[in-house]
């Protein structure tokens, strides 16, 4: 693979990342930059470990992975949607505007890796192409460290504009993001 087409790909992985992280930072208290970097390293740390479990789990799980994995980003993203709507819902009821100032590890992880099932799919498909998968899973990870931080800072902006309801707004991205998500797997599926 050539330098371009790593970074294009790097992008693309990328992209359901940034909206994600968008949607993180409407749901915080006004993030700040230590904020944002924490969550970039977070998601871009398990952006470039899938595509390399991906490569690992090679030609005997392909059809497992590309089969169930839109369907597991689908059920993660929509959970945690769901849960960031009801913490919306009730804060508004309660009639208080407080955010929390950061989120907790592993409510990142879990956007993170469902963000990421693709670039494990993506590891599957250049394990068959013969492609050094390290520099490709570190422009992924690259990639996403930029786009997530820059979306985190990106939710903050938007937070302020959207208010109260900001974190009920970053629930239906995640919806949206999973949604997405598997209707291109039900597209692409053959009939």
């Amino acid at each position: 693979m050539n330098f371009v087409a790593t970074a294009l790909l790097a992008l693309a992985m990328s992209t359901d990342a940034f909206a994600a992280a968008v949607g993180k930072g409407i749901a915080l208290q006004r993030p700040h930059w230590k904020e944002a970097l924490r969550t970039g390293v977070i998601f871009g740390s398990i952006e470039a470990i899938t595509p390399v479990v991906g490569w690992a789990l090679g030609l005997a799980a392909t059809r497992y992975v590309s089969a169930w994995g839109p369907w597991i980003a689908f059920a993660l993203l929509g959970i945690l949607g769901l849960g960031m709507i009801r913490a919306g819902l009730r804060s508004c009821e309660e009639g208080r505007a407080d955010k929390p100032q950061r989120h907790s590890f592993w409510v990142l992880a879990a956007t993170g890796f469902a963000t990421s099932i693709d670039a494990m799919v993506v590891g599957v498909g250049l394990a068959f192409l013969n492609v050094r998968i390290l520099p490709v899973a570190a422009a992924i990870g690259t990639a996403t460290f930029v786009m997530v931080t820059a979306g985190v800072m990106l939710g903050r902006v938007l937070g302020a504009l959207v208010g109260r309801r900001a974190e009920m707004a970053g629930g239906l991205v995640l919806i949206g993001i999973g949604a997405t998500i598997l209707i291109e797997h039900l597209r692409a599926a053959p009939a």
